[in-house]
């Protein structure tokens, strides 16, 4: 029988063994202690050996649009452009073959680099609404789980004079560090995929392979302790497009920037794995009926100043005499019931704007204006 992995060594039934002449025999400790260093060593690790893809088998769009981002942060600044002349520079290629950390970065990978993505219709994993597979380059996985992110995330509008911001409800930021992290981190040989999980009031962000034993996230995010790099080739490298910083900072960024957000962020270690919980909508630890009401009075209160927000912003518009049109452009709203009922109505109401023709309130030159 011939086995072949990268793990080595296996064991069976958690006893080490290995074959001599025709027997079967029980390993030493130095033999295994001999296999243990050579596996954990960085000059046998999974990122150094040298893969089947040469430099054809190279994403072009990926890597040119990695080589633009280096160089706009100025952490590359040699003038070649060359693919086969940087990927040597960046040490990730043996003749005209990549390593594996190249090919993982730059190559479609098939198994090596999958990215699983489901989006569930409750808190549970129950019925799915979408369930999607890709295979490709970590340069480009990273911009599709983002990407799927932010369509399944909400946004609010927030109006300023005569500004409108869209946000979201979990910080982009976080979310790209937490992407980045979990492909800089996985373990490649793991056989498993990256997982995106949409749930109604949490997003999953998980990557296979462990973390890392004996600490926690909770003292990365105090920032007390050094960094522990799985694939530290990967790391370098999308430290040089600014994809991954390289000093252990990145739970600490996603803490923080939630926090700045007002959401909630939770880090789990299961044995198989690391993941990443963004709670949707300023979800907190309720149950059952609790949760329900918590979740429709903030809703409620959101909504109402929301349409606050949006009212005065308006008002800061009308200083200068608008159209309907221009009105509900400026609002985002197609429909003439709504901008009428909710808003033009009430403000002409309550006197606080009036009409530059009022003798005349459907002719069609009429504008308003802020009183």
């Amino acid at each position: 029988m011939r086995f072949e992995g990268s793990r080595c060594p296996y064991l069976a039934y958690n006893v080490p063994r290995i074959r001599v002449a025709d027997e079967d025999l029980v390993m030493d400790q130095d033999t295994y202690d001999s296999m243990i260093r050579q596996r954990d060593n960085i000059d046998y690790s999974w990122e150094k050996r040298v893969s089947k893809y040469t430099i054809d088998d190279v994403n072009e769009d990926a890597f040119a649009e990695y080589l633009r981002k280096a160089k706009e942060a100025g952490r590359i600044d040699f003038e070649d452009i060359d693919v086969k002349t940087v990927l040597d520079k960046l040490e990730l290629t043996e003749g005209n073959y990549l390593l594996n950390a190249g090919a993982a970065l730059f190559c479609d990978c098939g198994i090596v680099n999958e990215l699983q993505i489901a989006k569930f219709a409750s808190d549970e994993r129950l019925t799915f609404t979408d369930i999607r597979r890709y295979s490709g380059s970590v340069m480009e996985l990273k911009k599709k789980a983002e990407q799927y992110i932010i369509d399944a995330m909400d946004w609010r509008v927030e109006f300023g004079n005569l500004t409108r911001k869209e946000i979201p409800e979990i910080p982009l930021d976080a979310i790209r560090e937490a992407i980045t992290n979990s492909f800089g981190h996985r373990m490649f040989d793991s056989g498993q995929s990256n997982e995106i999980t949409i749930f109604k009031n949490r997003i999953e962000i998980y990557n296979p392979g462990a973390f890392p034993a004996n600490k926690t996230p909770e003292s990365y995010v105090v920032g007390n302790q050094r960094p522990i790099r799985r694939n530290p080739l990967i790391a370098r490298t999308l430290y040089y497009s600014k994809d991954m910083e390289s000093f252990a900072t990145g739970l600490k960024r996603i803490k923080d920037a939630c926090e700045k957000a007002g959401c909630r962020v939770e880090f789990q270690t299961p044995d198989d794995g690391f993941v990443v919980v963004f709670y949707r909508h300023g979800t907190q630890k309720l149950s059952g009926t609790a949760q329900k009401t918590a979740q429709k009075e903030e809703t409620t209160a959101q909504k109402t100043a929301q349409k606050e927000e949006r009212l005065n912003a308006l008002l800061e518009y009308c200083k200068e005499p608008r159209d309907r049109d221009e009105m509900m452009k400026f609002l985002g709203i197609k429909h003439r019931t709504t901008f009428r009922s909710d808003y033009l109505n009430p403000l002409l109401d309550e006197g606080k704007i009036a009409m530059t023709i009022p003798d005349k309130p459907r002719s069609k030159n009429q504008k308003f204006y802020s009183i």
